[in-house]
């Protein structure tokens, strides 16, 4: 679709977190409502979904996809023995590289996930791998590849987390005030990213290989009424 043809607005990670203060960490990812950095009960259950969804045991080593400037991953560096955070946008790399590595066990690395899914010489030093609030991001060709490559290439990875996926079936929930199309539903270059109901996210995790188990945060996370997320394993 052509730039003329779209009636709806487009958004870009990278361009909007190089508008942000250096140390906004939460405002670069645009964790926040209506603006407003969320508050340390909102952070709290995000920690607590991730945790639990990824079960971290010493000896694991995490892989994040979308992992952004690294200011949520950081708080799960004391529970792996390894870690490597992967995110397309250079600049928050940057800020994550600078403020939360801790080389050489917990790195970061600016490349596109389908690229480094490919080009992995290593894939077996992984056990689990997290994507919050990143695989909407993902068109559909690209994540069923990342998907399946985590499933035949990634071979010790056993559990998989992610995280704060828009849900179609709730879309007008959060679209009160018009309708979107269906092309704008399924655009990963909007502000929120492709949204796709249950039993879709489930076929695309399962033609990978990956059996699903899916859950809704708590309903004091503000945006539980419209999101969900998912444990595959295999």
């Amino acid at each position: 679709m052509s730039e003329k043809q779209r009636t709806y607005s487009t958004f870009n990670y990278d361009a909007h977190a190089r508008t942000c203060a250096p140390e906004d960490f939460l405002g670069q990812v645009r964790r926040t409502v209506n603006g407003v950095p969320l508050g340390d009960d909102q952070l709290g259950l995000i920690k607590q979904a991730m945790a639990a969804g990824l079960s971290l045991e010493p000896d694991d080593v995490l892989l994040e996809l979308a992992c952004g400037n690294g200011a949520l991953s950081q708080c799960l560096f004391a529970s792996c023995k390894g870690y490597l955070g992967i995110d397309v946008s250079e600049y928050l790399v940057s800020v994550a590289q600078q403020h939360f590595e801790r080389a050489p066990t917990h790195r970061f690395l600016a490349q596109g996930g389908v690229a480094y899914v490919r080009e992995e010489t290593e894939p077996a030093r992984f056990s689990k791998v997290l994507c919050y609030a990143g695989f909407q991001y993902f068109p559909d060709g690209e994540a069923a590849e990342i998907l399946a490559a985590l499933h035949t290439k990634f071979t010790r990875v056993g559990r998989i987390f992610i995280g704060n996926l828009p849900d179609k079936d709730q879309a007008a929930k959060f679209y009160r005030d018009r309708t979107p199309s269906a092309e704008e539903l399924a655009d990963p270059t909007t502000a929120v990213g492709i949204w796709r109901t249950r039993p879709e996210f489930s076929a695309l995790a399962a033609a990978a290989g990956w059996k699903i188990t899916l859950s809704t945060m708590p309903p004091t996370f503000q945006p539980a009424y419209y999101r969900y997320d998912a444990v595959l394993s295999r």
